[in-house]
């Protein structure tokens, strides 16, 4: 059984430190970002993603028109956010990495299970089916309103609509919200049957939601891209959001997965080198914050070889 808890290539460990070190020496740097960007970009269009594709259409789409509908001037955006990362200078506050998120995301899941024969949209629905699958588990039975936290192009926010609307015989308010109105502006694109109730340009420590107004808030594949001060106020936000008997629900890299932890050192210093909040998420005790914040104690289920998910519900 593996013990340990968390990759030796995460947090203070000399192997981390020594990675650490080249990442900050800028040519080496300038060469990994590259490489990262090759190694993802062929995996997707390998596998049959239209990756160049998908970019053309979106980019000659009138997506400016619903840039300028959804940002919030009223925004400010944390230095954390202001970081390069996903190997773009300027984080997901440009319009190349929102053109090329969809790709990413779709692309995402073959990482998972590369030795099985599949299709990517069958690693995508088996990847997002796993989350569905403990969410039906262990939060709430009955859920009217949801709000997607991070939600990026909205590709978690219209899956898990969805996966709820089928599921209940009454209608589901959603509510996808992200710091990126690049990412906002697509996701209203790829939103052509407009089944999402809103499409929110906000901080997630600080919405501006009412209090006790969802049934659930989803954090999908987010949290290792903050530190640990902004999930901290991340989870405490969505308790203040979040109904009686409400859950907030979690998805990420598991900092114990084997899979995870042995990952080849050319990929996970490329991977270090464009996640630059590595070390804080795979050192974070998630499931203790979440206590701190107010929440009962976590459920933590391992929902494939490298992701795990949390679950904690609100009872006051």
């Amino acid at each position: 059984m593996n013990k340990k808890l968390k990759p030796d290539w995460a947090g203070k460990d000399m192997l981390s430190q020594f990675v650490n070190l080249l990442i900050h020496i800028k040519p080496i740097y300038q060469v990994m970002k590259h490489q990262a960007r090759q190694v993802i970009i062929k995996t997707a269009e390998k596998n049959g993603v239209p990756w160049r594709k998908n970019y053309e259409k979106l980019a000659a789409s009138p997506v400016q028109y619903h840039f300028d509908a959804i940002r919030n001037p009223q925004v400010t955006y944390p230095d954390y956010y202001k970081v390069p990362f996903h190997a773009y200078s300027e984080g997901n506050l440009c319009w190349k990495a929102a053109f090329e998120a969809p790709s990413a995301t779709y692309s995402m899941a073959l990482r998972v299970w590369k030795n099985e024969s599949l299709t990517w949209e069958a690693a995508h629905d088996r990847l997002r089916g796993s989350f569905h699958n403990v969410l039906a588990t262990y939060a709430p039975k009955e859920v009217g309103d949801i709000l997607d936290v991070g939600c990026s192009v909205g590709i978690s926010t219209l899956t898990l609509h969805r996966y709820y609307q089928n599921k209940q015989s009454h209608s589901v308010r959603t509510v996808g919200l992200d710091l990126s109105p690049y990412m906002l502006a697509v996701a209203k694109k790829l939103d052509i049957n407009n089944e999402i109730s809103q499409w929110l340009h906000r901080q997630a420590e600080n919405t501006g939601l009412p209090d006790n107004s969802f049934d659930l808030v989803t954090l999908q594949f987010l949290t290792h891209e903050l530190p640990h001060s902004a999930s901290k106020a991340i989870f405490k936000e969505a308790f203040r959001l979040l109904r009686n008997g409400g859950a907030i629900a979690l998805v990420d890299n598991n900092p114990k997965s084997a899979v995870i932890q042995n990952l080849p050192p050319v990929l996970f210093t490329l991977m270090k080198s464009t996640e630059p909040w590595s070390d804080e998420y795979y050192t974070f005790e998630i499931e203790e914050e979440l206590q701190k914040a107010g929440f009962n104690t976590p459920v933590t289920v391992e929902t494939d070889p490298r992701h795990r998910t949390i679950v904690a519900t609100k009872e006051t």
